[in-house]
């Protein structure tokens, strides 16, 4: 195998606003508010917001989180 292959296994997922809120520990709402902020990363797929763990998480430890509220 090489790392092409190793690479396709690795695929990361799209998480749901309801996944991310979860993950967060987080209301739905909460989430709706930081996307209209534009403050937490995300993706829209038609009329649906998809994320991706690890950019949600990096922001988190960025401390760009911090501010998502204000």
């Amino acid at each position: 195998m090489d790392s092409n292959d190793a690479n396709m296994n690795e695929i990361e997922r799209w998480m749901s606003l309801e996944e991310i809120a979860k993950h967060l520990g987080v209301s739905k709402d909460t989430i709706r508010i930081w996307i209209k902020k534009e403050t937490i990363p995300y993706h829209k797929v038609g009329r649906k917001y998809k994320f991706r763990i690890s950019e949600v998480d990096a922001w988190v430890e960025s401390g760009q989180s911090a501010d998502a509220d204000k």
